[in-house]
């Protein structure tokens, strides 16, 4: 490592020797008044204080930081706009914001350089619609933090203030595309606040969504009528259907169960969208949901273990409450793997009694798959 030398401008180079000459010309004086009391003493510690090579104008820079450092001991670290541009924004990239504001105290050119402020926001918030969005004239990631940070503590003491905020200021815009990759992708927000949000969100949802479609300039049903073409209750059937699809759905959609264990994959679904602590519509639409898109993700699986949305909610729930039995320090008798294959065969009667049996030592060795 010590062979690999970066070269300081020659500007700066000139800066250090002369550093370097008015500390030994210093050095010299002070050693010629002491040496009365000891010439052997100040020649020893002259030598000390020296760079062990130094050749001149063609030192490298390595040696003349070591002399710089050597003269000026009250400097403990070494300036950064001294070094490429490249290495010093390397260096703060390590920062968080907090101690990224303070280097700008020192270093005002580098602390405020757009290029570390990106790399925060979206290390942070790894999706925001402004992101692929025309950024404007004088936009700064810097605001952009702050912004972000703001609206993530509004998020967490009331959801629905925290999206409004959001999307006040442009950050987001109103899709359930948008939002449900704003969640996935962000670690900021509270998973109780989270839940809440979704929750409330999932039951305005199906209280809202229309029974009829606007064609032309009527309206008419979209399960029948004689004023309409089919094209076009094709056409409104398809628009209710993505209207349907609201933030959950597109939640879901982002998870990848492919090549999952069961119970691994329930993991980690509800490590993204944590379970409510009671049973209600709210969980029994979640596993629907997941159930749906294992299918979907395990295709092969589901064929060859004769599987369905069906089935697979009803492993779910006996996984659940397998976890619950097991774990629960109130429950004494706990459920035998025989009890557990019996009970649940009587449920699915399509799945086989070694993969149940599998289902069963997963969560008797790694644990609760909603904890």
């Amino acid at each position: 490592m010590g062979q690999v030398l970066w070269r300081l401008p020659p500007r700066q180079q000139q800066q250090l020797r002369e550093d370097l000459a008015d500390h030994l010309a210093d050095r010299q004086r002070e050693e010629q008044r002491g040496a009365g009391r000891g010439d052997l003493a100040g020649e020893e510690g002259l030598q000390r204080r020296l760079p062990q090579h130094y050749h001149g104008p063609g030192t490298d820079n390595y040696q003349l930081l070591r002399a710089r450092r050597a003269g000026k001991a009250q400097c403990g670290f070494i300036d950064l706009e001294m070094l490429p541009p490249e290495l010093s924004i390397t260096i703060l990239s390590y920062l968080n914001a907090t101690d990224l504001c303070l280097a700008g105290c020192v270093w005002q050119g580098l602390g405020h350089d757009e290029y570390l402020w990106q790399g925060l926001c979206k290390s942070t918030w790894g999706h925001c619609s402004i992101y692929n969005q025309r950024l404007p004239t004088g936009f700064s990631y810097r605001r952009l933090y702050l912004q972000l940070d703001e609206g993530s503590l509004t998020f967490n003491a009331n959801p629905q203030e925290g999206i409004s905020y959001f999307m006040s200021k442009g950050i987001l815009l109103d899709r359930p595309t948008e939002l449900a990759k704003f969640i996935f992708y962000t670690r900021r927000l509270n998973w109780k606040m989270l839940r809440i949000y979704l929750d409330e969100r999932v039951a305005l949802h199906h209280r809202s969504v229309p029974v009829a479609g606007r064609c032309g300039s009527g309206v008419f049903w979209c399960w029948g009528t004689n004023s309409a073409s089919t094209k076009q209750v094709q056409a409104v059937v398809a628009n209710l259907q993505l209207w349907r699809r609201d933030v959950l759905d597109e939640l879901v959609t982002l998870h990848n169960f492919r090549n999952q264990f069961l119970p691994n994959a329930l993991r980690d679904f509800f490590r993204h969208i944590h379970a409510p602590e009671e049973r209600g519509e709210y969980l029994e639409t979640l596993i629907t949901k997941f159930s749906q898109r294992f299918c979907i993700c395990n295709p092969a699986l589901v064929r060859e273990l004769g599987l369905s949305p069906d089935a697979v909610y009803v492993l779910c729930y006996s996984l659940i409450l397998l976890s619950i039995d097991l774990t629960s320090p109130h429950v004494k008798n706990k459920m035998s793997k025989r009890e557990f294959i019996r009970n649940t065969r009587r449920a699915a009667h399509n799945v086989s009694d070694d993969f149940v049996g599998h289902l069963y030592d997963n969560i008797y060795l790694i644990g609760h798959v909603a904890a």
